[in-house]
C-alpha cells in the first residue's frame, strides 16, 4: 500500500508542479476543471447515483467550470485580472456561509445528503474551490502552494500529535481516528508554519493578533472540511470517494480540506489584502 501511495503521489506531482508553474492561466483553469469534474463524478457516488448519472454529473461539473473560464477570462486572470465580478462574489459568499455557518450544524446533526439539495451542496463545495484554485494561482504559483501548505501542515501535525498524545475522540461517530489532541496539534503546526511564512510575506498586511486568528480559523476550516467528507462517506457506506488515485482513494479524499479553506483564503486575499 505504501509503495502504491508513493508511486501515485509522484505521478501527481510530476503532473501538477510543472502545470502550476508553466501552464498559461487559461490552461490551468481547464486542468483544474478536469480534476473538479472527477470530484463531481465522485459526488454522484456520495448521492447514491448509478454509473451513467455519475458520469453525466462529472462531465457537467467540468463543463460548467470550463464555460465560466472561457466566458470571463478576466475573472480567472487569463486576460488581465478582475477577480471581483458579481458571479465570483456569489460563489465565494455561498461558500463562506456554507462552511462557516451551515456545516458545523450539519456535523452536529449528522444530516443526510440527497436529492436536489445534494446537487446544490455539491455545487457550493466544488465550484468555489475550482474558482479559488484558479484565482489564487493568478497571484503567483507560490501563493497557491502556500495555501496548500497550510492544509498539509494541519494534516501532518494532526497525524503525529494524534498518534503520540491522542486520547479523546474529536468526532467518534463521524471519524473515529481523529482526536482532540490531533486537532490541537494541527493548530500548533499551522501556527508555526503561518508565523514563519507571515514573518516574511505578510508582516505588513495585518497585525500579528489578527494573523493568528486567521491561521486558527483556517485550521478549523481544514478539520471541518475533512470531517464533512468523512460524514458523507459514512452515510453513503463507502470508505473512499473512489479509487482513481491508487493508494489515496479519490480526488475528493485529497481535496476535502481544500474545498473548505481555498474559498475563504480567496475571499481574504482577493478582497481584503490584494491592494494592501
Amino acid at each position: 500500500m505504501l509503495r502504491t501511495r508513493v508511486i501515485t503521489a509522484r505521478a501527481l506531482m510530476a503532473l501538477l508542479l510543472p502545470s502550476l508553474f508553466w501552464l498559461p492561466q487559461s490552461a490551468w483553469a481547464l486542468l483544474v476543471a478536469l480534476f473538479i469534474g472527477i470530484a463531481g463524478w465522485e459526488w454522484g457516488g456520495l448521492l447514491g447515483w448509478k454509473a451513467l448519472a455519475r458520469i453525466v454529473l462529472g462531465v457537467l461539473t467540468a463543463l460548467v467550470c470550463a464555460a465560466l473560464s472561457l466566458a470571463d477570462p478576466a475573472a480567472i486572470g487569463a486576460a488581465g485580472f478582475e477577480p471581483g465580478q458579481p458571479w465570483v462574489q456569489v460563489f465565494y459568499g455561498c461558500a463562506v456561509l456554507f462552511w462557516g455557518l451551515l456545516v458545523p450544524f450539519w456535523l452536529r446533526g449528522k444530516w443526510q445528503l440527497g436529492g436536489i439539495a445534494g446537487l446544490l451542496v455539491g455545487a457550493v463545495v466544488l465550484l468555489p474551490a475550482w474558482l479559488a484554485a484558479v484565482q489564487l494561482r493568478a497571484l503567483g504559483p507560490g501563493v497557491l502552494i502556500a495555501v496548500f501548505a497550510v492544509v498539509w501542515a494541519a494534516d501532518t501535525a494532526a497525524y503525529f500529535a494524534g498518534r503520540r498524545f491522542g486520547r479523546n475522540k474529536l468526532a467518534p461517530a463521524i471519524s473515529p481516528g481523529k482526536t482532540r489532541e490531533g486537532a490541537y496539534g494541527a493548530a500548533v503546526g499551522v501556527l508555526c508554519y503561518g508565523l514563519l511564512v507571515g514573518h516574511f510575506f505578510f508582516a505588513t498586511l495585518m497585525p500579528l493578533p489578527l494573523w493568528i486568528v486567521v491561521l486558527l480559523a483556517l485550521t478549523a476550516l481544514s478539520i471541518i472540511g475533512d470531517l464533512f467528507e468523512s460524514l458523507l462517506k459514512r452515510n453513503a457506506g463507502i470508505k473512499d470517494s473512489s479509487n482513481v488515485l491508487p493508494g489515496h482513494g479519490g480526488v475528493l479524499d485529497r481535496i476535502d480540506s481544500l474545498t473548505s479553506t481555498l474559498p475563504v483564503v480567496a475571499v481574504l486575499w482577493l478582497f481584503f489584502l490584494r491592494d494592501a
